[in-house]
């Protein structure tokens, strides 16, 4: 039995990620900052909570990661914690780095002093890439990060490589680009346009208010990408990879399929406010997946329409259960 250590199993991808791990018969660490207080509610709106072991880990702090590795002897460690708002980011521009940065430096730096052949994952971000100008990114595109949260992710992506090539471990980024689910909170754009929709389908009287809808993203389905870092730690060497569909859709389609699908026009629902804007922004974002295609065999199966049909299902049931 393989044994994994999640950082960061609180969220989406971690809880995601768990269930894989468990279907596939390891022993499943779940770690946050306080493991006694956390809920754990994804794992538990997955229905394995139970089966994940929860501990305890400041991953900002050397001596706690060390401590959860010697303890927990891990086979692989997925580094999925961390501030995850790039609209915060620039409101917590210092958290942002210490618990991007520091705490994947931390994380390699223990492992490399527990001396076991321990593999991991490094959660990379496609924000590193900042505008291509359309242009489909791939593991070679420089990166030109417009964000602190980007900035981070770009400093840990080349921490992770750094440790790689001086220290021979076994460590790898996958370069994400945007990927939703029904665990998706509302403090996320996509997360809050569904939840308005929901709510708006319900009854509510509200307004939606959003910034700019004029931007392009490469989504896709949360619980697809997590079998992508997966089988990362399954090759023979360690190696980046962008994961995503290969396809750029704008924020104004995503919120104009949420609406579709509880049957209102978004217009009668949806204003732009200024305030909501980012001091900066990527205009388009598109990756190109075909690396992963061809060494891992992985490929997006979800298309912007079924993510949002997804997440949208889920909502309707989430908001007609709160008005009964």
């Amino acid at each position: 039995m393989k044994t994994a250590l999640i950082s960061g199993a609180s969220g989406q991808d971690g809880a995601y990620l768990a269930r894989l791990l468990l279907n596939k018969g390891y022993q499943v660490y779940g770690a946050s900052r306080d493991a006694l207080s956390s809920s754990f509610a994804n794992l538990s709106c997955l229905g394995i909570k139970e089966q994940v072991c929860l501990v305890s880990l400041a991953a900002n702090d050397f001596r706690s990661v060390l401590k959860t590795l010697q303890e927990t002897e891990p086979d692989e460690v997925y580094n999925l914690a961390g501030q995850s708002s790039v609209g915060l980011s620039f409101e917590q521009p210092v958290e942002t780095l210490e618990s991007i940065s520091t705490a994947t430096l931390n994380f390699l730096e223990a492992i490399r002093f527990t001396g076991r052949n321990i593999r991991f994952y490094n959660a990379g971000s496609s924000e590193c890439f900042g505008d291509t100008d359309g242009s489909k990114a791939d593991e070679e595109t420089p990166f030109r990060p417009r964000s602190p949260y980007a900035v981070a992710k770009a400093s840990a992506h080349w921490i992770v490589a750094n440790y790689r090539e001086a220290y021979d471990l076994f460590a790898c980024t996958g370069i994400l680009f945007n990927h939703e689910s029904p665990l998706r909170p509302e403090r996320f754009v996509t997360g809050k346009i569904i939840a308005a929709a929901c709510r708006i389908a319900a009854g509510s009287k509200e307004q939606l208010q959003l910034g700019n809808m004029d931007i392009y993203r490469d989504w896709g389905w949360a619980p697809e990408y997590v079998k992508a870092m997966y089988l990362m730690l399954q090759q023979e060497k360690p190696q980046d990879y962008v994961i995503a569909t290969g396809t750029s859709r704008s924020l104004l389609d995503f919120v104009a399929l949420a609406f579709q699908e509880v049957g209102l026009n978004w217009q009668d629902h949806v204003v732009s406010v200024p305030t909501l804007l980012r001091p900066a922004d990527i205009r388009k974002g598109c990756g190109n997946p075909g690396k992963a295609k061809q060494e891992l065999g992985w490929q997006a199966g979800f298309a912007l329409e079924d993510v949002v049909r997804e997440m949208v299902r889920a909502g309707r049931k989430k908001y007609t259960l709160v008005q009964k």
